[in-house]
């Protein structure tokens, strides 16, 4: 059944019975893409731990990556061995391939949401599916993994995004992240209301967004870079202790300046397959605004991440960045 549930998701199926067992646990399919696994067996070491992927319908490679994990526990070739909560984000971008319908689910992600529609509706359900399953396991330490692609290609192909939160981040994270071939890690300065945030900020979660390689469809993605990936989610999955790798390995960035889009009349002063991560030096235009005004880099350098001209007005259209000199 695991093997089909993600098959099931995008054709609109509703399986009967909707509890079930598996040879290490049992599954529990609480809505649309929203997936509970209980193992058999509890390990000492477990944690509650939350994968989502789909947030944004035209990232493929973490469904698949998620996929392969849930073959390999119908088949017991990989064990269960602690609470997990799969769920799959916007499910109707999912089937069309694109990254959201009416508004980007990944900025929705707060408790006092007053956004009306299908996509505000859609974060209520996940942010109540994570309350409920954090409850449920208030004994247990709280993870959260929630698994992306970039639009744009990356001078890092692999990189997490830390959500700025009170809840510090455990050191060992960064040993299991290097080993997963994470490249860098960027740390967010101020509340985003992503989804991993969501589970940091209120839940006090280890979590954080991955950025696993770039946007491409269903069987075009290169699942063998993302082996690493693939151990450390059987890992924390079977309630066992990840490989380790010195942090030292990634690069560390943490944020400047957001840019933000304030006009109908705004665009980014670069190339469209400008790489994130990429270097610009002091006195470059970085955007023009017809509200905000033009932006120039000042007498530091900085790093553009995640930029995109076409968002909505009040948006966030770039992070630019700095190198983090101290690893945390």
């Amino acid at each position: 059944m695991l093997g089909q549930w993600l098959d099931w998701t995008l054709d609109g199926e509703r399986p009967s019975p909707r509890i079930g067992r598996f040879p290490s646990g049992t599954y529990h399919l609480h809505g649309p893409g929203i997936l509970e696994l209980t193992p058999n067996i509890l390990r000492p070491g477990a944690q509650a731990c939350t994968f989502s992927a789909a947030i944004h319908g035209n990232e493929t490679a973490p469904v698949e990556l998620v996929g392969d994990w849930l073959s390999a526990l119908e088949a017991s070739t990989e064990q269960l061995g602690a609470p997990v909560l799969v769920i799959l984000g916007n499910i109707p971008a999912l089937k069309m391939q694109q990254r959201f319908i009416t508004t980007n689910l990944n900025r929705l992600f707060k408790r006092d949401l007053s956004e009306q529609g299908s996509e505000p509706d859609r974060a209520r359900e996940l942010m109540e599916a994570v309350d409920t399953f954090y409850a449920r396991h208030h004994a247990l330490p709280k993870l959260h993994y929630d698994l992306h692609t970039a639009i744009r290609g990356s001078l890092y192909t692999r990189f997490v995004v830390e959500p700025y939160a009170e809840a510090a981040t455990h050191p060992q994270q960064w040993t299991w992240l290097a080993a997963a071939d994470m490249q860098a890690v960027l740390h967010q300065h101020q509340h985003s209301w992503t989804f991993s945030h969501y589970s940091k900020h209120y839940h006090g979660a280890q979590a954080f967004t991955f950025e696993l390689g770039r946007v491409a469809p269903f069987g075009e993605n290169d699942m063998d870079a993302l082996a690493p990936m693939l151990t450390l989610l059987s890992a924390l999955g079977a309630g066992y202790e990840p490989p380790h790798k010195p942090a030292d390995s990634m690069a560390f960035f943490r944020v400047k300046h957001e840019l933000m889009r304030q006009a109908d009349a705004f665009s980014l002063c670069f190339a469209d397959d400008v790489p994130n991560f990429s270097r610009f030096e002091p006195g470059t235009c970085l955007a023009k605004d017809e509200v905000a005004g033009d932006f120039v880099v000042a007498e530091t350098p900085l790093h553009v991440v995640f930029p995109n001209a076409q968002v909505e007005i009040g948006a966030r259209a770039a992070l630019l960045v700095v190198p983090s000199h101290t690893i945390p």
